[in-house]
């Protein structure tokens, strides 16, 4: 079906309890068995494509949270929400939505940029709206503290407009665009409770096309949810316009259980008759709501979604989408008529590419940090180096009192998405100039996190394996001495486990690897999966810099060289 207007040729430290809490928590798919992969991403913790013409879900086991994608000619785009990492607003490419690859981040800071040069988890960018309008492409995202803000851009890699607010106000997410064919120009969004005391409502306004400013005052409420019977928790729109009717995309019934509707009306102000078009059915994929419409080259469509998989994030499905008496049915048919299901696997929407994925391991040997990294807040000059020792990174370490029995305080802690339900990291680390207090290593971070790593203590450098719970804002951090009198470089591990428990190793030669501690469950982040990487952090200042110094990350399936 086409449509009109969106121009688509375009564990234990922690209890046992709480690890059955977190087992419980996250409703986790057993996955598929690694298909085979070419030379190039042998190493790839998860790859969508099945190599024979079909793909398996997720097509990225990555928390790109609250998706949105387009079609430009013969290519898809796709950008999610970010919350407090910098740099945020992911970018993504791919020739057939399948295998995407990371091309970089629409937005370099956040802003205002003196609030989040400090970690604000839960904050920042929430759901986007990505749209290729008059030669350009256009990003609609919302801070749920201050507003909707708009970015463009002539090319998809960048570089982006700084972000211009346009719409100021507390509470006000999930923005979307329509061009209409009249020259009219308008948006959609949704509310956050936590923030106006108000949700299950969808707004409407009207916007000028060039989208500086908006045409009225409070706008209309075209949706609400209330009104449905079963229906709470209505947000995330996404506006249309096919055959003649305005459609709204939007999850109901929340993140977690909820399910994909879609509101449909002959004129944009109402009323909106409505339909659950798919959910969870007889699978295992829990909450399957919140996406993007996509048609392919051939004039099928497609629906890119999420699935929430706890400490795992918000990874990405895609659904084959038909139509049926002018309303769309998403994902295979279901056990109720005209409600689809998600479906396992499926026939790939455009045949002929080979895998891809977004990058994880960095060998720190190239001018600028891979595009897979961010940063926990804005990043100041200084944090790091990849040219006082080229071909390794350098993290200075940052003095911050309130990350004393507390890591996750700190700003500069360089983490990457969760890639797969299973994976192994590896990293050969050093602490130089250390005094006592400083602390750097490899960690998971999350609500419940844990790190393993160099700690100066007394005079004298010590492993240490730390873990904080329980899960919650704050957790306290209980650290075991792994080698009260450890060498200046060790070799560290981190496995991740289904059901995402993790276990931490390491090795004083490289070839000989002990564990460090029992296996311990690990939780999402606030909004967001669980995250790994790197920090260097202390607890007062020094005349000289100390700093943590790696020779490599890498990132593999379990099974894949040397583990």
């Amino acid at each position: 079906m086409k449509k009109e207007t969106v121009l688509p040729a375009s564990r234990l430290t922690i209890a046992v309890l709480l690890a059955a809490a977190a087992v419980a928590g996250c409703r986790t798919v057993a996955a598929p068995a690694q298909p085979q992969a070419p030379a190039g991403l042998a190493a790839a913790p998860w790859i969508a494509d099945l190599g024979d013409g079909r793909y398996r879900n997720p097509i990225l086991h990555a928390d790109y949270s609250d998706p949105d994608a387009i079609r430009v000619g013969d290519t898809f785009y796709m950008t999610a929400s970010s919350f407090n990492n910098a740099p945020g607003l992911p970018l993504l490419e791919s020739p057939d939505l399948v295998n995407w690859t990371l091309v970089g981040h629409a937005l370099p800071r956040l802003e205002p940029a003196d609030v989040f040069d400090r970690p604000q988890y839960g904050k920042g960018v929430w759901a986007p709206t990505l749209r290729w309008h008059d030669g350009r492409f256009w990003i609609f995202y919302p801070d749920p503290d201050y507003g909707v803000y708009v970015t463009t851009a002539e090319h998809f890699a960048g570089p982006w407009t700084p972000p211009r607010l346009l719409l100021a106000g507390r509470g006000i997410i999930d923005p979307a665009p329509l061009w209409d064919d009249d020259g009219k120009a308008y948006l959609v969004h949704a509310w956050a409770k936590s923030r106006s005391g108000i949700n299950n409502v969808l707004t409407l306004r009207r916007m000028d096309p060039q989208a500086t400013r908006l045409l009225d005052d409070g706008g209309k409420i075209i949706i609400d949810g209330g009104r449905y019977p079963g229906y709470h928790t209505v947000e995330g729109p996404k506006l249309y316009k096919a055959n003649g009717y305005y459609y709204v995309f939007a999850p109901a019934g929340g993140v977690e259980m909820g399910w994909q509707a879609v509101f449909r009306s002959r004129s944009i102000d109402g009323p909106y008759e409505a339909r659950r078009v798919m959910d969870q059915g007889d699978t295992p994929i829990n909450g399957p709501h919140q996406g993007a419409w996509v048609d392919a080259p051939d004039g099928k469509d497609w629906f890119v979604h999420f699935q929430d998989k706890g400490a795992y994030g918000r990874v990405i499905h895609l659904q084959p989408m038909r139509w049926q008496d002018g309303w769309p049915v998403i994902g295979a048919p279901g056990r109720t008529p005209g409600v689809g299901e998600p479906v396992n696997t499926y026939a790939k929407p455009v045949q002929g590419f080979g895998p891809a994925a977004p990058a994880t391991s960095d060998a720190f040997d190239g001018p600028a940090l891979g595009l897979q990294w961010q940063w926990g807040a804005n990043p100041a000059p200084g944090w790091y180096s990849l040219t006082d020792n080229p071909g390794h990174l350098r993290l200075a370490t940052q003095v911050v009192p309130e990350a004393d029995g507390f890591v996750r305080a700190a700003g500069a802690i360089l983490t990457q998405k969760v890639p797969a339900s299973r994976f192994v990291v590896e990293t050969r680390v050093r602490l130089k100039g250390a005094v006592d207090g400083d602390r750097a290593g490899l960690i998971v971070n999350a609500m419940q996190y844990g790190w393993v790593g160099l700690r100066r203590s007394g005079g004298k450098t010590e492993l240490v394996r730390t873990v904080c719970g329980p899960f919650g804002p704050r957790c306290r951090e209980e650290s075991t001495v792994v080698l009260p009198d450890a060498p200046d470089e060790v070799v560290l591990r981190m496995s991740m486990y289904e059901t995402a428990f993790v276990g931490f190793s390491y090795s004083v030669d490289g070839r000989a690897f002990k564990p460090a501690g029992d296996p311990f469950p690990v939780t999402r982040g606030t909004w967001v999966g669980a995250q790994v990487g790197l920090f260097s952090v202390g607890a007062r200042a020094r005349t000289q810099p100390s700093y943590l110094e790696a020779d490599y990350f890498n990132v593999t399936a379990p099974g894949v060289g040397p583990y």
